[in-house]
């Protein structure tokens, strides 16, 4: 596979209009952002956060969490957590 080895400048227009991306809280979206209080995937629209006992160690965004800790989330992050074994019998 060939690889083009020439370099492209930009035009003279593209230099004057290029500005610093900002993305501030505000523009997001307001389902997209995260409660403190709910691990994993964000609530729905008018979801609950569901409170689960987990029976396996398990890594959510980074977070180590070990078996028999409580933590709160979304309804269908619970389905699919029970469903694969992950959610104590109580």
């Amino acid at each position: 596979m060939a690889t083009n080895t020439t370099t492209r400048k930009p035009s003279a227009e593209a230099e004057e209009n290029i500005e610093p991306a900002t993305e501030t809280t505000e523009a997001r979206p307001e389902r997209a952002r995260r409660t403190a209080d709910v691990v994993g995937p964000p609530l729905g629209d008018g979801d609950e956060p569901v409170p689960v006992t987990l029976s396996h160690h398990l890594r959510i965004d980074g977070v180590d969490y070990l078996p028999g800790a409580g933590i709160s989330v979304s309804p269908d992050y619970a389905r699919s957590l029970r469903g694969q074994g992950y959610v104590a019998r109580t």
